[in-house]
């Protein structure tokens, strides 16, 4: 029996007998000649069925339509050099098929999958989700996802972080807000996690660096195309750490991430004609600048709003793309005021905190801060906010006993692919998104 080899092996194999398996792509008749288009796990090759060559294997053919799964024992060929598939890393090889074996069979598509796009409403992509994930401009999103969040952390281990596992089910509201999914844990009351924030801070004690990727849910009230209800953050803690050097970082980790899943995708960048990545200067802009830069610019004046819009965010990312070559930009020192509790303030001006976004290509897709590590003046600020300190007894217990200057922030994932790969919408970068009217399938109004 002919052990199987994936099909990005093949090329190695010309004029040998091999195995693949695989789901079928496409299916093209000619008569007494089949041609098959076979993926699995590696890539996508060419099968040739000719009834002259093996009438066992034409026979199985038939049947045969989209997503079968199949096994294919055959004989790799050189194709005619004016069928060589250049996009393709198996391209210059086809199988001759010899004998095929359906391990299982598949039902008609509901579509069509069969085009280089695939072109369907969101709703009808998210209700037949396990189908579109199948079509490789669908699935080529979460290839790309896959090597930010690697290159994430490839990045944090570079820089001395410890990796960390932070729960999701919580005692409190992370940030003190209202937007949290209450839930019944036993006979108690818990939260499920805004974000991992007060976890990794209470960290720094043990490890001075970590980071975490982990889920946070969000209950806000809205339908956008840039939020979900839950989420996936990559985050960073940073212990002996001032302001400036926590904006290095957050430059660095979110530069070194997103090259190297650039460099690890280049295939399919280059196939989906994603456009690549501008690392030119990063400007680092105090909010009320860059607002000030966005009046001179559009005439548009919002220098007193505590925070930009998302039309601020793309005409300040077009202002830097244009004067400064980058795709990035950095936006500090937003109001104290409309910052969590734990927010550091400008101690030049602390109306201002020390705390900043990283945008890319038109959206925020970082925020952090340097926080207050002083454990009077936390226990002041959570005061400050009207929270009830009991609810963070743990959480202070780490400043109590000693914590040093330090920082931190957070990227998310669905976001960042979003404006990596050009989506519409962040549904696109969510396997199964979960937002006010879908937990995979869509409630009924």
């Amino acid at each position: 029996m002919t052990n199987r080899i994936v099909i990005s092996d093949a090329v190695k194999h010309v004029g040998e007998v091999i195995a693949v398996c695989g789901w079928v792509y496409l299916r093209r008749d000619h008569g007494k000649l089949i041609f098959l288009s076979l993926r699995d796990r590696s890539g996508m090759l060419q099968i040739v069925v000719n009834a002259s060559v093996s009438q066992n294997a034409y026979e199985a053919t038939k049947d045969v339509r989209p997503e079968f799964v199949v096994k294919i024992e055959g004989i790799v060929k050189k194709r005619p050099e004016n069928a060589i598939d250049k996009n393709s890393p198996v391209g210059s090889v086809e199988l001759e098929a010899k004998n095929i074996e359906i391990l299982a069979k598949a039902e008609t598509l509901p579509f069509d999958m069969g085009g280089k796009d695939l072109n369907l409403e969101l709703p009808t992509l998210l209700d037949h989700r396990t189908l579109t994930l199948r079509h490789p401009s669908v699935s080529f999103i979460f290839k790309v996802q896959a090597a930010i969040s690697e290159g994430f952390r490839k990045t944090a281990q570079s820089l001395g972080c410890t990796e960390i596992f932070v729960p999701t089910i919580v005692s409190s509201a992370t940030e003190g807000g209202a937007d949290v999914f209450d839930l019944n844990y036993y006979i108690h009351k818990a939260y499920l996690a805004q974000s991992p924030q007060l976890y990794k801070q209470m960290l720094v004690p043990v490890f001075e660096r970590v980071f975490t990727i982990a889920h946070a849910y969000r209950a806000e009230p809205s339908v956008t195309t840039k939020h979900l209800s839950e989420i996936v953050q990559m985050d960073c803690e940073f212990g002996f750490s001032d302001f400036q050097t926590l904006l290095d970082y957050a430059q660095l980790v979110g530069t070194q991430t997103l090259k190297y899943a650039q460099d690890q995708c280049g295939k399919e960048f280059n196939d989906f004609g994603i456009e690549k990545i501008s690392f030119g200067e990063i400007k680092r802009l105090k909010l009320r600048e860059a607002q000030e830069i966005i009046f001179k610019e559009t005439g548009r004046d919002a220098r007193k709003e505590k925070d930009l819009s998302p039309q601020d965010e793309i005409d300040i990312c077009k202002w830097t793309l244009k004067n400064h070559k980058s795709d990035f930009v950095a936006i500090t020192h937003f109001p104290t005021k409309s910052k969590p509790f734990y927010t550091h303030p400008d101690p030049e001006n602390p109306e201002y905190s020390l705390s900043y976004d990283l945008l890319f290509r038109g959206a925020e897709i970082m925020s952090g801060s340097q926080r207050i590590n002083d454990y009077q003046r936390l226990v002041s600020a959570i005061k400050d906010r009207g929270v009830d300190l009991k609810k963070f007894e743990m959480y202070l217990q780490a400043f109590k006993y000693g914590m040093p200057l330090e920082g931190g922030f957070s990227f998310g994932l669905e976001r960042t692919t979003m404006k990596l790969l050009n989506l519409k919408n962040i549904r696109e970068a969510s396997l199964f998104p979960r937002d006010m009217e879908r937990v995979d399938e869509r409630f009924s109004h």
